[in-house]
């Protein structure tokens, strides 16, 4: 015996109401399987939901949209990043700058290596700390590190740090849509169902294959169990 099952998508939630509420057009009023009030509901929500859902799919794609110019930023400040603490450890050992001038940029006065630089919010912070401790470091009388200049990091870094918070205002708003869109599927999915409970007690009496054709015109799907046929 067929099945139905309940839309497990928001575009089959989103069909499912459509077909649905278009009963409106189709029959009278006194002629519907479904009340004329829970169809009233359903064509409110609807229009919600769609909102809800082009929003969410709207900001998901302006964010992924930006990514892949947003990785080359992230990229590019690393290496910069990276590069002038490098330097800097070069110099420390060549004793052209004071192991103990490595506080000014939050670094331990006795490690060599670079911090771990992966995680975007580390390289945010390290690289605001490294162009603070050269500019401290130079303006109490220090050379400047040449290759590359601190300007030359400071103008990567920017660039990256404005990008990065752009980036997180794509994917907040993005997580705020899709947060309210899935905060509306239970909503959509009792009314889906109340519709459909509906229309199958009000073709009840009707033969099985003329019974779920008439279901069908309000979007109920059914699913035929393996080995059984369509009639």
């Amino acid at each position: 015996m067929p099945y139905r099952r309940l839309p497990n998508t928001d575009k089959a939630r989103i069909a499912a109401l459509e077909k649905a509420v278009e009963m409106e057009y189709k029959y009278s009023k006194f002629e519907l399987a479904a009340s004329y009030k829970t169809l009233n509901e359903a064509r409110s929500f609807l229009n919600k939901f769609k909102t809800a859902y082009s929003r969410y799919h709207y900001s998901y794609g302006e964010q992924i949209k930006y990514a892949g110019k947003y990785q080359s930023l992230v990229r590019t400040a690393r290496l910069y990043v990276s590069h002038f603490i490098q330097v800097l450890n070069m110099a420390i050992i060549r004793n052209e700058i004071k192991k103990e001038h490595r506080v000014y940029y939050g670094l331990d006065i006795n490690c060599t290596t670079v911090p771990d630089l992966l995680n975007e919010a580390d390289l945010l912070s390290w690289g605001e700390k490294i162009i603070a401790g050269e500019n401290r470091r130079v303006s109490q009388g220090g050379s400047p590190i040449y290759t590359p200049t601190i300007a030359k990091v400071a103008v990567h870094y920017d660039i990256f740090k404005e990008a990065y918070h752009c980036q997180q205002g794509f994917r907040q708003n993005a997580s705020r849509s899709l947060a309210l869109l899935s905060a509306m599927r239970e909503e959509g999915d009792g009314i889906i169902l109340d519709i459909w409970n509906q229309v199958e007690t009000y073709f009840s009496s009707l033969p099985t294959e003329i019974r779920m054709d008439k279901c069908r015109e309000y979007g109920i799907i059914y699913y035929y169990r393996t080995g059984e046929k369509k009639a």
